[in-house]
């Protein structure tokens, strides 16, 4: 990577403050947090960019986990599991990354969004309250599936991991917006980190930026989960369609132009 200007420096920052915010709310950081490091450094590799970026999104992540964990104090007998597979996942996600290619996904990726995000806005009342649908081991069956269902994902690809995370408590298993921000964002960080352990030993990070915008992202995430705390499900639920709606803008801007191409 190049050195980047004082002016690239406060505009990685603001991203990754903003990141983080979004993030700790409902998921989605990344689809502000990456692009902005794709902007500054267009000559970077590909690989030094993921990695930079979960290298932010990590400080973030930790922060938001703590004080969701403080304020909401999920039901760790679900959380636990669901973190593990999750980073686990990641794990085996990250290393057939390079064997895949990313065209492939964008088109799945799209339609699951829509129907995501029509699901969520059809069902107004979706997630307001926990209503769990599955009870003993099967409930926690169910989230270690998704767990590394989604860790897999976000170690192949990564965009909307968060948000995904939160669908599948909410959407799958029953949860409260407010519960499954909790839960999703331990997972996250456990996915955050299974892809550092990649990462690191490769010499992909780069330190400098990477913590610079952590330090920002740690403060975003802070906010945002306070934000969600005091707000609660309802909010957390417009912040959720709002994401979805931009990943599948984007997303579909890339099928688009790959259709093009």
């Amino acid at each position: 990577m190049s050195d980047p200007s004082v002016l690239t420096l406060v505009l990685l920052v603001l991203a990754a403050l903003t990141a983080g915010w979004v993030d700790a709310v409902v998921g989605g950081g990344g689809l502000v947090q990456l692009p902005a490091l794709m902007i500054a450094f267009p000559g970077a590799a590909p690989v030094q960019l993921l990695a930079t970026n979960k290298l932010g999104s990590i400080c973030g992540t930790s922060t938001s986990s703590i004080t969701y964990l403080r304020r909401v104090r999920p039901d760790l007998r679900t959380a636990i599991p669901l973190a593990l597979l999750a980073f686990g996942g990641a794990l085996v996600g990250a290393l057939i990354a390079s064997h895949i290619p990313r065209s492939a996904f964008n088109p799945v990726i799209l339609v699951v969004l829509i129907a995501v995000g029509a699901y969520t806005i059809l069902k107004p009342t979706v997630g307001e309250h926990t209503a769990l649908r599955f009870s003993g081991h099967h409930h926690y069956v169910v989230a270690s599936i998704a767990g590394f269902a989604i860790g897999m994902y976000d170690g192949a690809l990564g965009p909307g991991t968060g948000s995904f995370l939160v669908f599948a408590l909410v959407g799958l298993m029953g949860y409260g917006f407010l519960e499954a921000s909790a839960k999703a964002k331990l997972a996250n960080f456990a996915t955050n980190l299974a892809s550092l352990v990649i990462f690191v030993p490769q010499g992909a990070v780069v330190w400098s930026i990477g913590l610079l915008m952590g330090v920002a992202n740690l403060a975003g995430g802070y906010l945002g989960a306070r934000t969600a705390v005091a707000k609660g499900s309802r909010f957390i639920r417009i912040v959720f369609v709002c994401v979805v709606s931009a990943f599948v803008l984007k997303i579909g801007w890339d099928v688009i132009q790959q259709v093009r191409g």
